[in-house]
């Protein structure tokens, strides 16, 4: 087997409108934060580029272990206030999110203090209207992005805490630049994806959203932080 072969783990064809996309979804190493992600790209994508309408798309949790923003579990001293907030947090399939004392204290440091407290009333009041996700409306992307330990995820990382990245649009770029194609950051789940950082404004994010929308990168341990997209007809 080709290391091409090794690295290539499926082209999910999706459908969206009249067109047809290619999505290479692409096997990678464990990356750490003992990692560049400049150089991590490269390695794995550089073979399957083939012009610059081309489209790697990066898982954001890769980006930020890369910056040091997997945070080991056992390092986290929770204060009472994220144990008391992180009870009335709804658990979904998704993960656990702000569920457990770990993760809302690193909300409770990403966001500050009065954001999230101001956040837990607009829940409170959500829910006295029967509405739901107030929470992380007024919380806002940071919040939103922390991703905590499950079970499915793939180790190390099943006990760490996973902040978004650092300037997600200045990766898109830099990685765009090196690759002569166009980038975009990803938070995926199965249950929806946002674009967090694009590397030039020619990509439209609701379509990208769309392409990708099942997620197919997956969310548990298939080491597969990346791939590329590509139009076909």
């Amino acid at each position: 087997m080709s290391k091409e072969e090794k690295i290539l783990v499926a082209n999910k064809v999706r459908r969206v409108g009249e067109s047809d996309y290619d999505r290479l979804i692409l096997r990678t190493h464990v990356v750490t934060e003992e990692d560049e992600i400049l150089d991590v790209v490269s390695t794995y994508c550089k073979n399957f580029i083939k012009d610059e309408d081309d489209i790697i798309f990066l898982s954001e949790k890769m980006v930020a272990c890369t910056q040091q923003r997997a945070i080991p579990m056992d390092s986290i001293k929770p204060r009472r206030l994220a144990k008391v907030l992180s009870h009335f947090v709804t658990k979904t399939s998704a993960g656990i999110g702000l569920g457990i004392p770990e993760t809302m204290e690193m909300a409770l440091q990403e966001c500050g203090t009065p954001r999230i407290l101001f956040a837990a009333s607009a829940s409170i009041v959500g829910k006295l209207f029967h509405k739901r996700g107030w929470f992380y409306i007024v919380a806002g992307e940071k919040a939103r992005g922390i991703d905590g330990p499950c079970e499915y995820t793939l180790p190390p990382y099943n006990h760490y805490v996973v902040l978004l990245p650092e300037s997600p649009d200045k990766v898109a770029r830099e990685v765009a630049q090196k690759l002569k194609c166009k980038v975009a950051v990803i938070d995926a789940n199965d249950l929806g994806i946002n674009i967090i950082g694009v590397s030039d404004d020619t990509i439209e994010k609701e379509l990208l959203c769309d392409i990708l929308r099942d997620n197919p990168l997956g969310q548990e341990d298939e080491c597969t932080p990346m791939g590329i997209i590509r139009k076909v007809g």
